[in-house]
């Protein structure tokens, strides 16, 4: 795929990663996951980070059946059906209202909108769902291009966190009706 200008707009749509394409991932089985998703999954999905988590979303999904429709999904490029990364919830809205996005582009599709079309998806979903008041995004400090991102979405730095092993990580908020789709 050719490199476009950051102007175009990208649209994607999400497709459902189940328990078995979670787990399969996890172990490292990018044919097995594929196949159970539907779609030709990318080297990416089963690279050291993916494998984490979607191992930790495999167990979430386990300990609580109806976080599934809220976790993780492969993101596919609309029209041409490409993967381009993963994107979701990190799990329900909390009792407040809250729930957190996560999104990440596969490396050669990287710069070229879709962490953008991604992000809009989730507000738009977060906006048309009862319940959610909040929606929360943590990005490294030197995250530059997440950073970038979120720029035009209304979101407002709420905080920081940071440990030895992660480093700085800064929280922005948004509320969910100030989406519009």
């Amino acid at each position: 795929m050719k490199n476009e200008p950051l102007s175009a707009a990208r649209h994607v749509r999400f497709v459902e990663l189940s328990a078995k394409a979670l787990r399969a991932l996890a172990d490292g089985d990018l044919a097995g996951g594929s196949a159970e998703a539907g779609v030709a999954l990318d080297a990416h999905f089963v690279g050291e980070r993916a494998r984490w988590i979607f191992g930790y979303r495999a167990d979430q999904v386990a300990t609580d059946p109806s976080a599934a429709r809220w976790i993780t999904r492969a993101v596919v490029s609309v029209p041409d059906g490409t993967v381009v990364g993963d994107a979701g919830f990190h799990g329900p809205p909390d009792e407040n209202g809250m729930i957190e996005v996560g999104y990440s582009v596969v490396p050669r599709y990287r710069r070229q909108g879709y962490a953008r079309a991604m992000l809009k998806e989730l507000l738009v979903r977060a906006a048309g769902e009862p319940g959610v008041r909040t929606v929360r995004a943590r990005i490294a400090s030197d995250n530059a291009a997440s950073l970038a991102c979120i720029n035009g979405f209304g979101f407002t730095r709420v905080g920081e966190q940071g440990n030895e092993r992660d480093g700085l990580t800064i929280i922005f908020e948004v509320p969910a009706d100030a989406v519009v789709s």
